[in-house]
């Protein structure tokens, strides 16, 4: 790294930009990065106060670092997020400590120990050795899972232009298991109730029950961690963002904070043309190409491209006039349901997290039957007794003396819960305050977080006198930040009917808008969110960027940025990008 010392310049605004970006997470940072390192002027857009999405990080006085959506990462070697930070530049900028490989995921079940480790060998050998009797079922099913992966590194996932014959011969796991169900699959292979939960263990990743998951989004999932094993970015999540941040300006882009999008401004464009939505029907575009987008207060930039990485429903039911969409996508998407939201409790503790866990993630399973937490939260209740996932920076980050004062430490509770304000207490009428002032909500907040400090007292051993830093988040507090439908951090639920070619494609029937973010074909995660956000680029240029960087192209320059110079900060890089900065 340099030796010159850091100092913020955020450039000033163009008077109309090439493509304006609205939302800040890692699919639209990334987007971003990758049009303002080929030439394009670039303008992000976020409503909140930092730049980062569901990657940032949060302080507390000045003391306690805590992450709000990164906990593990894998494909940073060789893997997918390797490529994308190649691509820019970027690959060598940022360290990535591996969790333990021999655990770096934990299941607790009632009567069962299973942990996690690094490479598909290793994990279905522990498989079989854990449930011998069922070596043969365990073997068939992850067969299935092996062949779908590797013919998925060979074809790649479908699209609209596939030649489905030619796909079916070269993928024919990928045809008849990716879009079935996981309980499809364990059925198939007459697996039992404990296996079955063992496989589905990290299934929190996404939150869809079982009988809902597509069989391609579970392999993948794991897939991404036991390839090349799981890590943490040194410093937490805010890194990626405060680094493609830095690209953006350093490219002459500009990131904005507190610039909520009102509205993107449309004209008609004359004829109706036809086009091929997901659902495959053919239908009239409505004939509008994409003006501008109009901020909250009345600003108006001017632009003929806008790449729409924030919530889905959000975008085509009310950022977008009515005339502008067609009546069957307004339709689609008003039918996508949301994936389940999830509740988090943040604690900073006055002892040394790793005397009690290793690097690993530990998911504490309260029963063995996944499909049940659903149906607690379909029947709009609290779970008695939910699923507690347990984080901690401090243990993966051992050596960076930004999570938590010397001597201490932070976790990260989290568990996934209904979304329904009633349930949660909240007073929607006109005339209630604000719903993080009721005391009705607040009740129901702390009943919930003493559950899960309860649950993590079985795992950890004593907590609550250690407890120096509290606080928690629902689905309200992800809404308020991030303004997603049902406080989703997931976007849509990725789901056997909408998942892949069943959702929206990336150019949408508007003439310059493209779609982005965590409901787009890659789903959610930092690596869903960040091939998002590389296919959102090339959608919009009609480049294969993808390609372009497996080729060896590398489109940003190292040698211009200025991120981890002396000095540096990662969120206060991303904080405060509001137009009264400083400008360059």
């Amino acid at each position: 790294m340099s030796e010159q010392v850091w100092e913020r310049v955020v450039p000033p605004m163009p008077d109309k930009p090439d493509v304006v970006v609205i939302g800040s997470g890692l699919s639209g940072l990334t987007a971003a990065a990758y049009l303002a390192a080929i030439g394009q002027q670039v303008v992000v857009l976020e409503q909140y106060d930092v730049a980062g999405g569901c990657s940032q990080t949060f302080r507390r006085k000045n003391q306690w670092q805590f992450d709000v959506g990164l906990h593990y990462i894998g494909g940073v070697k060789t893997g997918e997020i390797a490529r994308i930070l190649r691509g820019l530049g970027l690959e060598d900028r940022i360290e990535f400590p591996e969790l333990d490989p021999d655990g770096f995921d934990t299941f607790v079940f009632p009567d069962l120990e299973f942990k996690v480790p690094k490479g598909w060998d290793n994990y279905v050998n522990r498989l079989v050795e854990t449930f011998p009797e069922e070596e043969e079922g365990l073997r068939g099913a992850t067969d299935v899972m092996l062949n779908i992966m590797d013919e998925l590194r060979i074809v790649g996932i479908p699209d609209s232009k596939t030649d489905l014959a030619d796909y079916l011969e070269k993928a024919p796991t990928v045809v008849s298991w990716g879009m079935r169900s996981m309980t499809e699959l364990l059925d198939e292979h007459y697996l039992s109730e404990r296996s079955r939960a063992v496989l589905l263990g990290q299934a929190g990743d996404y939150a869809t029950p079982p009988s809902r998951t597509p069989v391609v989004l579970h392999t993948g999932l794991i897939d991404h961690y036991l390839q090349e094993g799981a890590f943490y970015v040194r410093g937490g999540g805010q890194e990626l963002a405060g680094q493609l941040v830095d690209l953006i300006h350093t490219c002459g882009g500009r990131v904005r904070t507190h610039a909520e999008v009102e509205r993107i401004l449309t004209d008609p464009i004359g004829d109706q043309r036809s086009v091929e939505p997901a659902n495959g029907v053919t239908h009239g575009a409505g004939g509008h190409r994409v003006t501008g987008v109009e901020l909250t207060g009345g600003e108006v930039i001017p632009t003929d491209s806008v790449i729409a990485t924030g919530d889905i429903k959000h975008l085509f039911l009310d950022l977008l006039d009515d005339d502008a969409v067609p009546q069957e996508i307004r339709n689609q998407v008003d039918n996508y349901r949301m994936a389940t939201p999830l509740f988090t409790v943040y604690l900073g503790l006055d002892f040394d997290i790793t005397e009690r866990m290793p690097a690993t993630n530990y998911w504490l399973h309260s029963r063995y039957d996944p499909e049940a937490y659903y149906d607690v939260i379909r029947d709009g209740e609290f779970d008695t007794d939910p699923p507690v996932y347990i984080s901690s920076a401090s243990a993966k980050d051992p050596g960076h003396e930004g999570h938590a004062p010397p001597g201490c430490s932070t976790i990260e509770l989290m568990t996934w819960t209904t979304p329904n304000p009633e349930v949660w207490g909240v007073d929607q009428s006109d005339d209630a305050p604000k719903y993080s002032r009721q005391a009705s909500y607040r009740e129901a907040k702390d009943r919930v977080m003493n559950q899960l400090i309860d649950r993590a007292e079985k795992q950890l051993g004593e907590l609550r006198p250690h407890i120096l830093w509290q606080e928690a988040a629902t689905p309200m507090t992800q809404t308020r930040y991030t303004l997603s439908t049902g406080g989703s951090s997931y976007g849509i639920e990725l789901a056997t009917d909408q998942f892949g070619p069943l959702r929206l494609e990336y150019k949408t029937p508007i003439e310059g808008l493209i779609l982005g973010g965590v409901s787009s074909r890659r789903g959610h995660g930092i690596v869903g969110a960040m091939s998002g956000g590389v296919d959102a680029a090339s959608a919009l240029t009609g480049r294969n960027l993808r390609a372009e960087v497996a080729a060896g192209e590398v489109f940003g320059d190292p040698s211009k940025l200025t991120a981890g110079n002396e000095g540096w900060d990662a969120l206060e890089s991303c904080r405060k990008l509001q137009v009264k900065s400083l400008r360059a």
